[in-house]
């Protein structure tokens, strides 16, 4: 079953995100002939990525391989820039050599033939380079797309001046913890945190229960869809209704925005369950609160150590690039290299390797840059690395993506939002109206759907 991307295109709210081309059967990896096999060969990859500690790597990179040069081309984050590969893509032609995805969207990819299975070219050895988490990431039904580049261990971000002035002292290792907790902190003014309705988050956080709502056969064929019935689901779903119904949750402010910035900042936002990309954007988007924040271990349903990643993404090679070999030698020094790593990681991503989350010189860390490049302790002189740290390290595997993911995630607020915005529904009712969509969708794309 191979559909064409122009056929299958869906338009969503008069946006332009073209989200379809699915081939739920595997393509052939032949590809076009390799013109950068030859390695006194001069070429030129271009590579369409977000992340902007790239920049720097390139010019590193062009030093250690004055034959190739890089075109690094930013098309966009998130949906703008699926929008434009898919395009490219369905056009044949104007496509990169390497491509940023994320960790959630790579299935998608993978399933229509678009990316390189990296095993032909050696990349299955780096297995125990990366942490578990992301190495099960970029796996697609046994074959491998891309290199781990960053990630996004869960963790929770919290004000500990807010948890103190509440009296809670001691940080929630559990979910009835932090029930207790939002209720005190409610008591003071401020909400413990904030959603009014993120895909990612309720995915992290279904992952981190150990729910397992996706599957898709080894065929790509058939895709199973069980979030209404799955017990990891319905236990966050059941939790995270109380703290919604007791208006233990600002539903009202959506992330990413100025009002969202501002809560973090004066403390009407008390803490942010997210990924370990989180400092940065903490020292960018909430400066006034510096020496206020700490960092934990996320509160679990029973206090395992159970966690997700909520986040992170890979580069890719795709299968339609006639210059594999070099661009295969820039992500493998991106996100391989030592010196591909280190210059990231100073830029302020967080690693994916296990080299670096267990090096002195990252776990001792105190300061997180700003903007102006200026180190500032905002986490009150914790070493916040090694929370982070250990977080990457308690990541499920296992956990599967549906080969639409992008999809799912732009049509959940219209699905389940009514539960956090107006409370017309029920997170439970919105959830099933959210399933009974993915399934009819997954169906117009060829795919038998079950539950």
């Amino acid at each position: 079953m191979k559909f064409s991307i122009g056929k299958k295109l869906v338009a969503l709210a008069g946006s332009i995100a073209m989200l379809g081309a699915f081939a739920a059967c595997g393509s052939s990896e032949s590809g076009p002939k390799d013109v950068s096999a030859d390695a006194n060969a001069k070429v030129t990859i271009s590579v369409w990525a977000w992340e902007p500690t790239l920049k720097n790597v390139v010019t590193k990179f062009e030093k250690k391989y004055p034959n190739i040069k890089v075109k690094l081309n930013n098309v966009g984050t998130n949906l703008d820039a699926y929008t434009a590969l898919n395009n490219a893509v369905d056009a044949g032609k104007g496509a990169p050599d390497v491509a940023q995805i994320e960790y959630y969207a790579l299935p998608q990819y993978a399933i229509n033939g678009t990316l390189k299975d990296l095993s032909s070219m050696g990349a299955a050895k780096y297995k125990g380079f990366y942490t578990p988490g992301t190495w099960a990431s970029v796996h697609w039904q046994n074959k491998l797309y891309g290199l781990p580049m960053d990630s996004g261990p869960m963790a929770l971000f919290y004000n500990k001046a807010v948890f103190d002035k509440a009296g809670v002292t001691k940080v929630p290792t559990t979910w009835e913890e932090y029930y207790q907790a939002a209720k005190k902190i409610r008591a003071v003014g401020s909400y413990i945190t904030s959603d009014s309705g993120d895909a990612g988050f309720f995915d992290s956080m279904v992952w981190s229960a150990g729910g397992h709502p996706y599957k898709t056969s080894t065929d790509g064929k058939t895709v199973s869809i069980s979030l209404t019935k799955n017990a990891g689901t319905k236990e966050f779903v059941k939790w995270w209704q109380k703290m919604i119904d007791e208006g233990l949750i600002n539903t009202k402010v959506k992330g990413w925005t100025d009002d969202w910035n501002r809560g973090l900042g004066d403390g009407s936002i008390a803490s942010l369950m997210t990924g370990a990309w989180m400092p940065a954007t903490l020292v960018g988007s909430a400066p006034q609160a510096t020496g206020k924040w700490r960092v934990a271990q996320m509160p679990t349903k029973d206090g395992n150590t159970a966690n997700a990643e909520n986040g992170g993404s890979t580069l890719s090679v795709l299968s339609s690039s006639d210059k594999a070999t070099a661009a295969y030698k820039f992500i493998e020094y991106a996100n391989h290299d030592a010196e591909g790593i280190k210059t990231r990681v100073d830029g302020g991503a967080f690693p994916a390797d296990n080299n670096t989350l267990k090096s002195d010189s990252f776990l001792s860390v105190k300061t997180v840059k700003n903007s102006a490049g200026k180190d500032i302790e905002y986490f009150g002189g914790q070493e916040y690395n090694r929370e982070l740290a250990k977080a990457a390290s308690r990541v499920l595997t296992g956990y599967e993506n549906l080969p639409f993911e992008v999809y799912a995630r732009k049509i959940f607020a219209d699905s389940a939002g009514g539960a956090y915005t107006d409370k017309s529904i029920t997170l439970s009712k919105g959830i099933a109206n959210w399933q009974a969509k993915l399934i009819e969708y997954g169906k117009q794309q060829g795919f038998t759907m079950g539950e």
